[in-house]
């Protein structure tokens, strides 16, 4: 039996005769000179663009710098513009705290076996919904979509009415429950649209080569699919990682979640205690965020909201 290699069969289907353009019509550009109004607004346009820019790199800039400022400040007052004094002492009373470790072991316990089981319900989905098409498929993806369109504590006080009912309230497994729910979207729709992508007619080459459907879905299909994968898998672990609201509404106060315990800390201690406990909440986040940013930027986060 031979090895099938994936670079092999692209090569072998893009080597196919493409059918000739019908006719290339050569534009060439228009060299008139601009009018003193298509100047106007050029430069009109060009100036909202620029604004426009900035308010947006403030609006997404603007909190992680007011967290940052925070965090050292001693006393900052309006309208100053920076801390009038600075202070290391937050960050020692925030790592001092006795239930930190605990809280950094059940948020990362409570997120890998959510998004483990999230990924053993939904990728099988996002295979037939990717690469099959049957009938009420449109309806599911739209269904899986519209959970979004719902105020999520209104879900969550739904959930939560459901797991009084099994017994389940301030339970573990009540609390990989609410998590594992708040991955689901994410867990089909991008998946689903890696899966979609791979050329039917690389699969026909790899079944005239004479492999069967479990070799051709390990030899071609999986390995494509596996960059939206690991962007979905990701996704759903920060999802798990940084829930609140439902972690807090099923598991109480004693969930014990970083998350949850950071609403202890905004109750009892000043601002500048919060703003050190968001950065350390925030730090596994960009690290994981900087690990697939190639395939995030690459165009598969995109690729699962043109999925059809």
């Amino acid at each position: 039996m031979t090895a099938l290699n994936p670079t092999v069969l692209t090569d072998q289907v893009a080597a196919e005769p493409e059918q000739k353009p019908l006719a290339r019509i050569a534009i060439s550009p228009s060299r008139r000179m601009l009018t003193s109004g298509e100047r106007t607004r050029r430069v009109l346009f060009g100036a909202l663009g620029v604004i426009a820019s900035a308010v947006l790199v403030m609006f997404v800039l603007g909190p992680l710098v007011w967290l940052a400022l925070s965090a050292f400040s001693d006393n900052w007052r309006a309208p100053s513009l920076l801390p009038q004094k600075w202070t290391l002492s937050w960050w020692s009373k925030v790592f001092t705290q006795p239930g930190l470790g605990r809280a950094f072991w059940l948020s990362l316990k409570y997120a890998v076996l959510a998004t483990v089981l999230s990924a053993l319900v939904c990728l099988p989905a996002a295979y037939a919904i990717g690469r099959r098409n049957f009938p009420g498929r449109r309806v599911v993806l739209l269904g899986l979509f519209a959970t979004n369109a719902f105020p999520r504590m209104g879900l969550f006080t739904s959930l939560a009415t459901l797991l009084y009912a099994l017994n389940l309230m301030e339970t573990q497994t009540g609390i990989i429950i609410v998590q594992l729910l708040g991955t689901v979207v994410t867990m089909v729709w991008i998946p689903a649209a890696a899966f979609a992508s791979v050329p039917p007619s690389l699969l026909e080459a790899a079944r005239d080569a004479g492999a069967g459907a479990w070799r051709t879905f390990r030899a071609i299909t999986l390995p494509r699919a596996v960059p939206g994968i690991a962007v979905a898998v990701i996704l759903s672990f920060l999802a798990c990682f940084d829930e609140a609201q439902g972690t807090y509404l099923v598991g109480g106060s004693d969930a014990g979640t970083m998350p949850t315990v950071m609403y202890t800390l905004v109750d009892n201690y000043p601002a500048q205690a919060a703003a050190v406990f968001a950065i350390v909440l925030t730090v596994p986040s960009i690290a994981l965020l900087l690990l697939v940013r190639k395939h995030i930027l690459g165009g598969h986060l995109a690729e699962g909201f043109q999925l059809k």
